[in-house]
């Protein structure tokens, strides 16, 4: 397959060249690992619509180190290897930044599954598993590359990589903490400044999770202005403001809802897609239970409402079955939705708060910080 180029692919070509000088390109044209962890390894710009997600790369990169602490790459007797504890792999990966929430998934079978995806043609899968004695092999196959009549072995380079597009992650998140940080400082001198950041921030382009992290914070604050009449009879009413829940992590599966809202019970989804597949599907997930779709596009809520409809009328035919999906689509909330929305929000005086929302949500979902326990809370 023709390698993707993106910002870091530079990256992983200077880490080649490093190692094997004047054969960076060519080894990367010949290696499907090194293709898969390019195409792995996009979210890296800052900016990317992709969502940094670690539990790929970490499973190479865990085995990979087993197999340097080893040092198979000189010993050359892998083959004879007992293999590496699944216990050793996964207390490893906690170590490393952003793992501590990582599941065993990627080390049993998404990495091989998605790599199968890429390249359907390759004899070989990156992970090595005995499921009986639950030991773990990176594919050695993959590591030994023929250039110019002679084998070489990439297992250095690709731990350079993947630490170097970790760090590229922890930049680009940390500058991010660290510029919100310092705005909540000025916001009392220039809250102009802040305002700015936060439409900033509202960008087809921007990062998928710091989307989320921020429609949240604007939408919790909206809401947070409305008063809900309730009760069990007329004569005793409740009243109580709107609340805006996180469900979890950005990236958590979840069941598609990211956002819950008390007391009305209302769903919110956030995505970056037009995809009538994917809106159903969570529509599914939840039954066919109202939800609310945020949008990270500009185009219009009508347009969106016309090709959402056009896309089930195209996918179902049967008028009944496209009546009921529709009447799911609660409402679509757009950029520019969120930005009156967030004018809103500045009229009521909470612009602070959603700068202070924006930090601590960030700093959970980059693991910068653990979430308060309950009892802190």
């Amino acid at each position: 397959m023709q390698t993707l180029q993106h910002n870091f692919t530079e990256t992983i070509i200077t880490i080649l060249n490093k190692h094997f000088p004047g054969y960076g390109d060519i080894i990367l044209s010949n290696s499907e690992l090194l293709q898969y962890i390019n195409i792995k390894t996009k979210a890296a710009n800052r900016g990317s619509k992709s969502r940094a997600s670690f539990a790929n790369h970490y499973a190479i990169y865990v085995l990979i180190e087993d197999y340097l602490q080893n040092e198979f790459h000189i010993k050359n007797s892998y083959e004879d290897y007992e293999g590496a504890q699944y216990t050793a792999l996964k207390r490893r990966q906690i170590e490393l930044p952003f793992g501590n929430k990582l599941q065993n998934h990627a080390l049993n079978h998404r990495l091989n599954e998605e790599f199968k995806k890429y390249f359907r043609t390759s004899l070989y899968l990156p992970i090595i598993r005995n499921s009986a004695t639950n030991r773990y092999w990176i594919n050695e196959n993959l590591l030994k590359i023929q250039i110019d009549n002679q084998v070489i072995n990439i297992a250095e380079s690709v731990r350079d990589i993947i630490d170097a597009y970790i760090q590229a992650r922890m930049n680009s998140f940390n500058e991010f903490i660290i510029y919100c940080q310092k705005l909540i400082e000025i916001q009392e001198q220039s809250s102009e400044t802040a305002i700015e950041f936060i439409r900033s921030l509202l960008k087809p382009n921007i990062d998928a999770r710091i989307f989320e992290i921020v429609s949240y914070a604007i939408l919790k604050q909206y809401y947070a202005e409305q008063k809900i009449y309730w009760g069990w009879s007329q004569d005793e009413l409740n009243i109580d403001n709107l609340i805006l829940y996180k469900t979890g992590r950005t990236n958590a599966n979840d069941g598609g809802i990211d956002f819950v809202m008390k007391p009305l019970g209302r769903f919110f989804q956030v995505t970056e897609t037009i995809d009538v597949g994917k809106y159903f599907l969570d529509i599914d997930k939840v039954q066919k239970y109202p939800v609310t779709f945020v949008i990270k596009t500009e185009q219009e809520v009508e347009y969106l409402f016309s090709k959402i409809e056009e896309q089930a009328r195209t996918r179902y035919k049967i008028k009944a079955i496209i009546r009921k999906y529709m009447e799911c689509v609660e409402e679509v909330i757009n950029i520019p939705e969120l930005i009156i929305r967030f004018n809103k929000v500045l009229e009521f005086q909470r612009g602070i708060q959603v700068i202070e929302e924006i930090v601590l949500q960030s700093r959970v979902e980059f693991n910068m910080e653990e979430e308060a326990s309950e009892d802190e809370v």
